[in-house]
């Protein structure tokens, strides 16, 4: 037993570097206790009860969350089989830490319905109209539109995570996933505003979608007509296999704003280098995010270009976490997602190394800790709330994000 879990715990440290890309902070532990409902005393906790000051929880909602499954309620989820093979280590164990993460029964018949189980017990430990964005994730395609199962890592469909939102609405909304290349498209889209999608979700690098291409040209006429914004990744992607790092540029999604489509660029392009496409397909690489900062400053754009925070204080992230919370001309184009279920992964996020940085008050790390063991929703909502840097905090508008989708300007 014990060589099975010393090896069980060197695939997973091995598997998470790959996934943060990064120094991961082992203080944290490598697995989450997965714990139930908060104790009264943690949730009467002023780290807690101060994080909600001021906020109108019927206005917070988490942007940006993943729901995933293996398939097992015959509802359509799929895991890439990889993910449970030995001989492919990195997926193997990815796939360990997701479940994990998200406090999945991994047995025969539970895990899709376990996911939303753990999901709606998280949601429920929040005030009363909080609630989250569920993500439906489509195939990596070919040019043909054809879904590619080999080169995807998961998939959920539109139509599980409109139901999953429709059987909990208090607590749930859905986003749907889109493909451009899709024959079906444009109906598809139609589809998903007509059952109450609030946005489009897009990760190009793992999906091998070009957002610059003149073959989006009509999906984001869709898109403005139908008024969905799209949320779309930017930056590097460690947590999904990739197509072409490339395809997260940020500077690629100027079509979709010269298009008028409102367009969140998640996790706000933190991570990784991008040609300065401005200089040419032949210039320097440049951060991702000094490439979003270009958006976001562009005055042709203000008004269609937003960013979430989802991600933003791993430890792969941090480096640009003082800017995004001190940048308070921002924080009005911010929205705030926790990217569930990764801020259930413990060496991803460490509050000790917050602390170093100045950033995070050193009484607060034990709380911050217990929480995560309970709720690793409530976990990442109040670690942002608690943040700071040269005395700036986020805004509470980062946090109030739900006119965003109910009211588009």
């Amino acid at each position: 037993m014990g060589a099975r879990v010393n090896r069980r715990a060197f695939l997973a440290a091995s598997a998470g570097a790959l996934v943060a890309g990064c120094d991961l902070s082992w203080r944290e532990g490598l697995f989450n206790s997965c714990r139930a409902e908060l104790p009264s005393g943690l949730a009467a906790n002023p780290i807690v009860t101060g994080a909600w000051s001021g906020l109108d929880p019927a206005k917070v909602w988490d942007v940006h969350c993943h729901i995933f499954g293996n398939g097992d309620s015959g509802a359509g989820p799929w895991f890439n089989p990889a993910m449970e093979n030995l001989l492919r280590p990195q997926q193997y164990v990815q796939r360990l830490f997701y479940m994990n993460a998200g406090c999945v029964h991994d047995s025969p018949g539970q895990v899709d319905a376990s996911v939303v189980d753990r999901l709606r017990n998280q949601c429920a430990m929040l005030p009363v109209g909080a609630k989250v964005l569920l993500l439906a994730f489509d195939w990596a395609r070919d040019d043909a539109g054809s879904p590619l199962r080999e080169r995807s890592t998961f998939y959920v469909p539109d139509a599980y995570a409109a139901t999953v939102a429709a059987r909990d609405p208090g607590r749930f909304e859905w986003a749907a996933s889109v493909h451009p290349h899709a024959k079906d498209a444009l109906a598809r889209l139609d589809w998903a505003a007509a059952n109450g999608a609030r946005a489009v979700k897009w990760l190009p690098s793992a999906q091998g979608i070009d957002p610059a291409s003149p073959r989006c040209a009509a999906f984001y006429r869709q898109l403005g007509a139908l008024q969905l914004p799209l949320i779309s990744h930017a930056g590097d992607e460690r947590a999904v296999r990739g197509h072409d790092e490339a395809l997260g540029n940020p500077l690629r999604l100027r079509r979709a704003l010269d298009a008028g489509v409102r367009v969140v660029v998640a996790h706000c392009g933190s991570l990784g280098a991008g040609r300065d496409l401005d200089r040419g397909d032949a210039a320097p690489l440049v951060s991702n995010f000094s490439l979003f900062a270009r958006l976001m400053d562009s005055p042709a754009h203000v008004g269609r270009v937003f960013g979430d925070i989802s991600a933003i204080t791993q430890g792969n992230r941090i480096d640009v976490l003082a800017s995004i919370v001190e940048r308070s001309d921002w924080h009005s184009r911010l929205l705030n997602g926790s990217d569930y279920p990764l801020p259930g992964i413990l060496p991803l996020i460490s509050p000790d190394l917050l602390v170093s940085r100045g950033m995070l008050a050193p009484g607060a790390v034990a709380a911050l800790r217990e929480i995560r063991e309970h709720n690793a929703l409530l976990f990442d909502f109040v670690l942002k709330r608690s943040v700071v840097s040269n005395g700036a905090r986020l805004a509470s508008s980062v946090f109030e994000t739900r006119s965003f989708f109910t009211n588009p300007a």
